[in-house]
This record gives structure tokens, sequence and C-alpha cells, in this order.
């Protein structure tokens, strides 16, 4: 991001360089830290739970339709670094930093296991990457790569052996479409946006983008679902039946007196320890 800023300022006249440098009219682009141990309790849970999660909290769709596991195996979690491309323009092609200090490159010294680089394409069809651009993430032993475009040397991706998720896959060259412009911005990804530091959680279902401002409640919502799921499919198989005696149910709304509430009851879970309850919602 500060290479774009100071791109930006150096084409300013003189009189607005000053004012540039002083600072540019934008909000924070991470939202939040997430520590080692939360980061590790989001990566146990699925997808499902944490679009859930945010869905009864009322925050947008943070699911990136579209980026799909490039192998069955792959499963990610991560802090997200970001990476906008533009479409390509020969002046872009011009002022972009070369070589070594590209901004993609940047993007890939800020990975390691615990990150997940998210890279916006410019279209699902175009080449983000491919085989010898992506050595360098097996070498940085990167968390997983997630974009909203397509990978090339599929196969040899797969040998790397770090999760990623893309639109497809694609022979054709990226650069004739587009230009790495920004490393750690807010980007959207297939509609849905992503800020430096959010969690990214990757399974076979799709990638989900977990704000970093709110995933501790994002966390205790979709974990207390997974245990209320789990002792619903656990009751159905000693007891046969339709689901629909307990099944679905909204996180904060489930009633003490319904079967669910009584069900659950038997487990030792009341109002007075789990916030997915009436009146105990907690978000």
């Amino acid at each position: 991001m500060l290479h774009s800023a100071w791109r930006l300022a150096a084409s300013q006249p003189s009189s607005l360089r000053s004012f540039a440098q002083r600072g540019l009219a934008l909000g924070p682009a991470k939202g939040g830290d997430i520590s080692d141990e939360l980061l590790e309790k989001l990566g146990n849970l699925s997808t499902q739970a944490l679009v859930d999660g945010l869905w009864v909290m009322g925050w947008p769709s943070a699911q990136i339709d579209g980026a799909r596991p490039l192998h069955p195996s792959h499963k990610c979690v991560g802090r997200a670094v970001t990476m906008r491309f533009v479409p390509a323009r020969p002046d872009i092609a011009q002022d972009k930093p070369p070589g070594a200090a590209s901004p993609e490159y940047e993007a890939f010294e800020l990975c390691g296991p615990k990150e997940v680089l998210v890279m916006s394409s410019v279209g699902p069809w175009e080449s983000v990457g491919g085989d010898i651009k992506f050595l360098r993430l097996k070498q940085r032993e990167i968390g997983g790569l997630v974009t909203d475009g397509s990978v090339r040397d599929t196969d040899e991706i797969i040998n790397y052996g770090f999760p990623c998720f893309a639109y497809s896959t694609t022979a054709r060259q990226g650069p004739a479409a587009m230009q790495p412009w920004e490393c750690n911005g807010v980007i959207s990804v297939s509609g849905v946006t992503v800020r430096p530091g959010d969690a990214i959680v990757g399974d076979q279902d799709g990638v989900v983008v977990v704000p970093a401002k709110v995933a501790e409640t994002v966390y205790r919502i979709a974990h207390g679902r997974e245990v209320i799921e789990d002792i619903v499919k656990e009751e159905l198989t000693k007891n046969p039946g339709p689901p629909g005696k307990y099944y679905p149910f909204m996180s904060g709304k489930i009633k003490v007196d319904s079967p669910l509430g009584q069900l659950l009851k038997t487990h030792g879970i009341t109002p007075e320890n789990s916030n997915q309850f009436e009146g105990r919602a907690d978000w």
C-alpha cells in the first residue's frame, strides 16, 4: 500500500505533493489483530458455521464465491495478506516498481505459515501466476493462496503442497490483461471485502473471510452452533426421524421449552452458559 501512496504522491504537481505526503484521505487498511490462538480455533471450525455466525450478526456475505480448492485435500487458515491487480495499461506497466520490488513480490515476502495470500484479479479467467512465481510461496511455506482469478501450471502448484483456492485453471498469461499494483490494501474479491489481517478460512465448501474486528465474537457464535449441531446429529442417529423436530435453528433464538431446548438441557447446555438461546445473544 505504501508503494501505491508514494506513486500517487510522486505523480502530483509540487504544490500537491507536500499535502499528499502529510497523509491521504484513507481509512486504515487493517481492521484489527487476531492472535495465533484465535486463528487456530477459527481454523478448526467449518466454513458453514463461520458464515452462519456472521449472518446472525447481520454482516454482509463473507463467502468468496467461485474460489474452489485446487485439490480435494486443500484446507487453509491464516491472516490475509492482500494483493490487488488492475487492468493492463502501458503507463501502469511503466510506473509499477520493476523486478523484485513489484507489489506482488512484496506481498510474497509478507507471507508465511500463518498467512494466506489473497489476490484480487480483474477477471475469473485471468492468471494470477504459475509455477515459477509460486515457487517462492512454497519456499515461504505459505498458509494458503486464494484468488477470484485463475492459476496456471496446475499440476506443479499441487505438487508444491500449499493450499490453493481459485476460480479455475488456465494456460493463458496474466500480464497481457492485468498488472500487480497494490500490496496490503483493502480489496474486493468476488464482491467480498478483504482487509489485511482478516482471518481467511477455506475448506471443500469454499472460502470465508472473518473480519478481524469481530473474529472473537464470530468464533463464539460459530463454535456454539457446531456443538449443538453435533448433539442434534447424535440424537437423530440414535433415534432416527425427521430433523425438523430440532433443525434448523437460529443462534440467539432457541427457545428453552422447545424440543431442541429440552434436548440441549440434557447435555448441560442452558441459557446460563450458552449464547444460542433466546435473549442470550451477546452480539
